[in-house]
């Protein structure tokens, strides 16, 4: 079956599908723009509270009816995901906008911009709707599911913002936090009299503001505390995305052409922790060593992936609630079998907190016949975790296990044996 033509600007067709994937896709060629995916639940037009935003700092919505599942790149192409279950959303949500935002350039900068909805089940395209007049925008409502007499509907929109994420996300009811600005030193007033006891007010905290705000580490800014990007408490999701390169160059044309390029890649994501009563371990599939989040060691690892797809991937969940007990975290990543090394491998890191910004980084080229990178390093300063961009590929001695390469390198002073999954 061949794709659906494209849509114009107010046309709408039937979504029959139960489940539906909300593709946002462009061209990565040509240094263009970061392009993030969004959807607002409304009801009158409006969000009920800051939870109906689904973005990539508050990726699922508590219905679990919308998620944000995150980037992949294929080629020169790079698609970002929301998932959608018309189920699940609640009754008196009538709409759900489906957006984009650019970051770092304008719209008129994304070339092959275009939204995609398909069925889950089969994948088959429903709907698609190719952008091709953008200029100055900076934000982008794309399209929207709608119920009509019991029935839900896609709508092609194509109405843009000159104001970004923020612009967008007020326009629909949505308060966000503002960056504090500094401000002029201020003189201290006289002394006034005691005040009078103030009558107790509730000790209800105030529902938060989103944060639109991410963080990309890199080697120029390879650290950031997570207080200050807001990341306090509740859980923390490390995700590991990766792809196959189409083509594989190798080191100078020999070891290269000896590394297989089986489909059937297994990375295994992992962490070796020590804790601030002195308990050190790991955190890996090998030997099913999944961890725990709600008891020591405060981490846990949800499961063995071997596809790199963003919508499973490898996932470590750390409890940032438990972050006191915590002294340092060191996010690994191993070759399990389908390859001798990283080479010709494109990942992507991302540490998403319950709360707070995002904070994401690639991993360089690896030119060296590696078979485990140290991703990130976590440590605890000043009872905040600082965490520090790695992607440092290691080389195994011959006859020398992965788990103990990165122990080695990092001075962890752990006993290692044989294990299997």
């Amino acid at each position: 079956m061949g794709a659906i033509m494209s849509m114009l600007k107010g046309a709408n067709v039937p979504v029959r599908a139960r489940t539906v994937r909300v593709e946002l896709v462009r061209s990565s060629s040509g240094g263009v723009p970061d392009v993030d995916a969004s959807a607002l639940l409304l009801v009158s037009g409006k969000v009920r509270s800051d939870a109906d935003f689904v973005f990539y700092n508050q990726p699922a919505h508590a219905s679990g009816a919308v998620r944000h599942e995150g980037k992949r790149t294929t080629g020169d192409v790079v698609t970002d995901t929301l998932r959608v279950d018309l189920d699940r959303v609640e009754p008196e949500v009538e709409r759900i906008v489906l957006a984009g935002s650019a970051d770092g350039g304008a719209f008129g900068q994304v070339r092959g911009l275009h939204v995609r909805v398909t069925d889950e089940d089969g994948g088959a395209e429903i709907a698609r709707y190719d952008s091709t007049d953008a200029t100055v925008e900076t934000a982008f409502v794309l399209g929207e599911l709608y119920r009509r007499q019991g029935a839900w509907k896609f709508r092609a929109v194509g109405q843009g913002y000159d104001s970004g994420l923020e612009g967008l996300a007020t326009d629909f009811g949505i308060t966000v936090d503002e960056p504090q600005r500094p401000t002029a030193p201020e003189v201290a007033p006289p002394a006034a009299p005691a005040p009078v006891a103030a009558p107790p007010v509730s000790s209800a905290a105030p529902p938060q503001p989103v944060r639109l705000t991410k963080v990309t580490l890199t080697k120029e800014a390879p650290t950031v505390s997570l207080a200050k990007q807001g990341g306090t408490s509740g859980a923390m999701r490390v995700h590991l995305d990766w792809q196959m390169r189409k083509q594989f160059t190798g080191w100078g044309g020999k070891l290269g052409r000896a590394v297989a390029q089986h489909a059937d890649l297994d990375l295994d994501l992992c962490a070796l922790y020590e804790l601030t009563d002195g308990r050190k371990g790991v955190v890996q599939a090998l030997g099913n060593s999944f961890g725990s989040l709600h008891q020591p060691p405060y981490i846990h690892l949800d499961g063995d992936d071997r596809t790199g797809a963003s919508t499973s991937g490898e996932n470590l969940t750390i409890n940032l609630d438990h972050k006191d007990k915590l002294r340092r975290i060191l996010v690994f990543v191993t070759v399990y079998e389908g390859a001798r090394s990283f080479a010709d491998l494109h990942a992507t890191v991302t540490l998403q907190p319950q709360l707070g910004a995002a904070v994401d980084f690639s991993l360089d080229d690896c030119t060296v016949p590696s078979t485990v990178c140290a991703l990130a390093l976590l440590t605890r300063e000043d009872g905040d975790l600082v965490v520090r961009r790695e992607a440092r590929y290691l080389v195994p001695a011959r006859g020398v296990s992965p788990q103990r390469t990165v122990d080695q390198a990092y001075g962890w002073g752990m006993n290692w044996t044989p294990g299997r999954k």
